[in-house]
């Protein structure tokens, strides 16, 4: 929750919110159901409406969060009154050049270190995730958002190379989404909340025009 400590306070008086910890990070419970995006994504909705909170909704997920929501939009998209994409997973990141198998072992070695319990299992997933993104139609009439970080454009690594493809990509996936850079580093909610901020107020305010 850390990463929105910025976000969400500055929205406080725009709209009724629900921001959370996944099952198995923070103070939320570990869940015993698979970690791929499906799971997730309908312990998700059931806490929406648990909580008495009514579609349609403003999704806004940030990373892996991004991918998650990209599977609630095509999966619901009755559901959902707009879509905002921060610097998100794209459904193929752990393809190709972003292969694990391809980084190398210190890379490995640190990410066998510090993700691990629920982290290391929707990493573990993630392929799963995309296809099951993949596998439904995009979005059609849903406003799509797509903040994507500029600062990691300048590398030059095939890895970093690989990610900004993805990076250009998205947009792409969802025909009419806007796209948005900005000068910031992949943790652009804690880096530039007001471009997250921007992004939920004009989002509302399509989402109002149009009901």
């Amino acid at each position: 929750m850390e990463w929105w400590s910025k976000v969400v306070p500055a929205i406080a008086n725009d709209t009724a919110y629900f921001a959370y910890n996944r099952p198995g990070y923070g103070k939320s419970a570990a869940s015993e159901t698979r970690r791929d995006g499906a799971h997730i994504v309908d312990e998700l909705r059931a806490a929406l409406l648990d909580q008495g909170m009514q579609p349609p909704y403003v999704l806004v997920g940030h990373s892996l969060g991004g991918l998650y929501m990209q599977l609630f939009a095509r999966k619901y998209p009755q559901e959902v009154a707009a879509l905002i994409l921060v610097d998100s997973t794209h459904p193929k990141q752990l393809e190709g050049a972003g292969a694990m198998e391809k980084q190398s072992l210190w890379t490995r070695g640190v990410i066998g270190v510090l993700v691990t319990g629920t982290a290391k299992e929707e990493l573990d997933l993630l392929p799963q995730t995309g296809e099951q993104v993949l596998g439904l139609p995009t979005t059609a009439g849903i406003p799509v958002f797509v903040l994507s970080a500029s600062e990691p454009m300048k590398e030059t690594s095939d890895l970093a190379r690989f990610a900004n493809e993805k990076r250009v990509e998205i947009a792409g996936m969802y025909p009419g989404s806007k796209q948005i850079w900005v000068e910031s580093g992949h943790a652009i909610p804690l880096e530039k909340p007001e471009a997250v901020i921007g992004a939920i107020r004009s989002a509302l305010a399509v989402a109002r025009g149009a009901r």
